[in-house]
């Protein structure tokens, strides 16, 4: 009897069973978008292009690596170098004797500034000629001395150029005039320029460190088997430090793993996309699964008389909550699985703007599987059996003789088990938030979704309590004539329908809580980021590059420029330390020219130390004050990290910081980090005016600031470079854009989830009105007017909207309190300009929602309604 008592009531009462079929649809379109970027991030690979002749490939592991000893158990962690992690140039001789070697070739790629007659160029060295095979042919000329260079025919052709033209061009370690001496096949992978070898240690930034290795294997020798004699014979090569650290490991890689050393940003898009589908994911899902449980109960809940009616006629209560368990069964595969299709598009939509960005590699593509898509379709089916068998506990136990009477009579009181749960979730959220009040804002982050999650379950457990109170406090100017009669009877209402109100605040308070939360973590970072740049930066110019950056030589040129005071170059690059046992990144500034003149462009806010202690290529740092703190650190005490590509470097704390959020939390010179940075070019020069010079003045010359090569050399203008000349302003307004543009990810995930709490919180608003049948008709009866029924209609919506915006925006602020303290230093930052459209959208949805199904309530005769 259950499954055709389910089977009728789904066939011929679709309509109540609508909003449960929209809850699961979404939230499968959900869970399935964040599995497929987490399917992606896992299986992401890209193809070998470079490699693809050669089949196997020495490189450095990219991964700094800590085990962590607690008596017997061991422990690895890891974490990815912030820049390019290389190995000794040196290492292709070793390489090379080993017996299955046919031949080593060590490869490297570095950024190639031109001329205005020739796009950008990749530069690498001579030996790496042969690498990509038949490919890799000199087709005139001659291989390259020093002071030449063998260029790609088809750049050749498309520059007008041939052997014997001399070429300018700027490299991350200096520039110069270099003779075309030959021309070689037209590469695959672009542009490219081959120097000598020891030319391209030079101008790489990282001389005697290289990419990678590509060998080839002697006659007869399989791949897998010369990478397994390789890794015997290279075994040996990296040790662990006295730290239990691994940061130059080797890895000899074979088939699609090659590509990953030619794109070593794959490490990080992965990263990103497994943050998303995982971290993310995890949050969706939990919501999800908050958002049908809700509405499945909510949907039970307005049957109740159905199910009183069963009982009634003597249905036992095992039939009911079969009957409703069916129910579930019946429509939440279907709506998991047509959720399928919007939630691949969705993650199709995400993964493309990633990719735009830069943020994925290109090559990376979407794995769109069967997984994802069997645990949405699992995760809708089991959430809606979980809330099925819930919401019928009650009208299962409805005792037969007096099921229609109890039923249509709501609990006077909430059950123990309900109020006791409620009150452990408010326990929880108090100590969550008191325990990210002690952590630092990125372990305090870690708690956002915990906190969050546990006051909305006890708004959810204890909501009728807390709606009867809101609608109490709230609808006090109501009561009192605000709002005429309307205003009134909805303010009466709401009170003495607290648990009506209860399943249509929560939804709201979610979408507060949660794009509240997630949007102004963003915001407080990025105003506490701005204000320090603001406060920080005193040059009166700023020298950038729309392309990869600015030569080492570009400070010492602006200096020498007439009414020129102070000029610093400073290279953005990163490092990881230790701390509590784990491995943690952070920015890190290295600086050129004279560390002492620092202050005259860059107000870093010193606490302590001097930062013209920064001795040049010594092992000397400044630190940010809260990194200080957190590693228990203070003046002239020495400290471990990891440079760029993984190199340990010791070294002693010379000053400690504020401005950190803005600039790096640590700066170093720049010959201490250069030739570890993924790109030796200085990110900007800052320049600062003698007294009394012309600003104007000074601009227009460093506007034309020769880019000099070397020794014997000539010259060419800056705009050949995309040299750019900015002021104050114009630098701040640069690092506003780059933020913004670095946050894209942030808001999609805010928008992903508030967009799926609103259609809830729509969905569920419908649901509850079109439930007033009864009582829209009996107000009609007694006299009220269409006017009357849909002012008291809005009023509530206000309510209702209100009510949910305050406890959301309650929930949000103690959330963000600890996590904006610990990650800017400040209080929270609420920007006007996204709260306020957040707010008004709560409360057009809110008017929306209900003014749309009590229209169609009102077009129905009163009589006709309460039959």
């Amino acid at each position: 009897m259950s499954n055709g008592l389910a089977r009728a009531s789904v066939r011929f009462r679709p309509a109540s069973f609508a909003g449960t079929f929209i809850a699961l649809l979404f939230a499968a379109a959900v869970i399935m978008a964040c599995g497929t970027m987490l399917q992606t991030g896992i299986t992401a690979t890209v193809p070998a292009v470079r490699y693809a002749n050669a089949p196997v490939v020495v490189a450095a592991d990219p991964d700094v690596e800590i085990v962590r000893r607690t008596g017997k158990k061991e422990k690895t962690y890891d974490r990815p170098v912030p820049g390019r992690a290389r190995v000794d140039a040196a290492l292709a001789r070793r390489v090379a004797a080993q017996p299955g070697v046919a031949a080593a070739r060590a490869d490297s790629a570095f950024p190639v500034q031109p001329g205005p007659v020739t796009p950008g160029l990749t530069g690498r060295g001579y030996a790496a000629l042969g690498i990509a095979g038949g490919a890799d042919t000199l087709v005139e000329g001659h291989a390259p001395a020093d002071g030449e260079v063998v260029l790609d025919a088809a750049t050749a052709r498309d520059a007008h150029l041939a052997p014997g033209t001399s070429l300018s061009l700027t490299a991350p370690g200096g520039s110069g005039t270099y003779r075309i001496s030959g021309l070689a096949a037209p590469q695959s992978a672009g542009p490219t320029a081959w120097f000598a070898d020891d030319t391209a240690g030079r101008l790489s930034g990282h001389p005697g460190r290289v990419d990678a290795i590509a060998v080839q294997p002697r006659e007869g020798v399989s791949a897998e088997g010369l990478a397994r004699q390789l890794r015997d014979a290279l075994r040996d090569t990296a040790g662990r430090d006295a730290a239990g650290a691994s940061p130059t490991g080797l890895r000899v890689v074979t088939g699609d793993t090659r590509g990953s050393v030619e794109q070593p940003a794959l490490g990080d898009g992965q990263t990103l996309l497994i943050a998303i589908g995982g971290s993310f994911g995890g949050s969706a899902t939990m919501v999800a699964v908050f958002v049908v449980v809700s509405t499945i109960a909510l949907a039970t809940g307005q049957r109740a008389r159905e199910f009183a009616l069963l009982r009634a006629v003597g249905a036992t209560p095992r039939q009911i909550r079969r009957t409703i368990a069916t129910e579930a069964v019946l429509v939440a595969p279907l709506a998991g699985l047509l959720g399928l299709v919007p939630g691949v598009l969705l993650a199709r939509w995400w993964f493309d703007g990633l990719a735009s960005r830069g943020a994925v590699p290109q090559g990376v593509g979407l794995d769109v599987g069967p997984l994802p898509a069997l645990v949405a379709v699992a995760t809708c089916l089991l959430a809606a059996l979980a809330a099925g068998h819930l919401a019928a506990r009650r009208p299962s136990g409805l005792r037969p003789s007096q099921a229609l009477g109890e039923a249509s009579v709501p609990p006077a009181r909430m059950g123990v088990v309900r109020t006791v749960l409620g009150v452990v979730a408010i326990a929880g959220g108090v100590v969550l938030t008191v325990v990210a009040a002690s952590l630092d804002g990125e372990n305090a982050a870690s708690t956002a979704l915990g906190v969050v999650m546990c006051f909305l379950l006890a708004i959810a457990l204890l909501g009728p309590w807390v709606a009867r109170i809101t609608a109490g406090v709230l609808g006090l100017p109501l009561r009192a004539g605000a709002g005429g009669a309307a205003g009134s009877l909805a303010a009466d209402n709401a009170r003495a329908n607290a648990r009506r109100l209860t399943s249509v605040l929560t939804p709201i308070a979610m979408v507060t809580a949660f794009c509240g939360t997630m949007l102004f973590i963003q915001s407080s970072v990025q105003h506490a980021t701005g204000e320090q740049v603001r406060d920080g930066i005193v040059a009166d110019h700023v020298l950038g590059s729309p392309g990869p950056g600015l030569p080492a030589t570009t400070v010492e040129q602006a200096a020498r420029v007439p009414g020129v005071d102070a000029a610093v170059g400073v290279l953005r690059t990163g490092a990881v330390y230790r701390s509590a046992g784990k491995l943690r990144s952070v920015g890190a500034l290295g600086v050129s020219g004279d560390p002492a003149e620092l202050p005259r462009v860059i107000d870093l806010g010193v606490r302590t130390g001097s930062i013209a202690d920064l001795a040049r290529g010594s092992d000397t740092v400044a630190l940010d004050v809260a990194l200080a703190d957190k590693l228990g650190l203070k003046t002239g005490d020495r400290a471990a990290f990891w440079l760029g590509d993984g190199t340990q470097a010791h070294l002693t704390v010379v000053a400690t910081y504020e401005r950190g959020l803005a600039f790096g939390q640590l700066v170093l010179p720049r010959e201490a980090v250069a030739a570890h940075a993924g790109v030796a070019y200085d990110s900007q020069v800052l320049v600062a005016d003698a007294p009394g010079a012309d600003r104007a003045g000074v601009s227009a010359r460093l506007a034309k600031l020769p880019a000099e090569a070397s020794a014997g050399g000539t010259a060419a203008t800056s705009a050949a470079y995309g040299l750019a000349v900015a002021d104050r302003a114009g630098y701040v307004a640069q690092t506003d854009r780059r933020r913004e543009a670095g946050d894209w990810a942030n808001s999609v995930m805010a928008g992903v989830l508030g967009g799926f709490a609103a259609i809830t919180a729509a969905n569920t608003l419908v649901m509850t009105v079109l439930d007033r049948r009864g009582e829209v008709s009996l107000l009609r009866l007694a006299g009220a007017t269409r006017r009357q029924v849909r002012g008291m209609m809005r009023w509530e919506a206000l309510l209702v909207a209100a009510a949910g915006l305050l406890l959301g925006s309650a929930i949000a602020w103690i959330t963000l309190v600890p996590i904006a303290r610990g990650l800017a230093g400040t209080a929270p930052y609420v920007p006007p300009g996204t709260a306020l459209p957040l707010a008004a959208a709560a409360v057009v949805l809110c008017l929306a929602a209900t003014a749309l199904p009590a229209r169609a309530l009102l077009r129905t005769r009163p009589l006709a309604a309460t039959d």
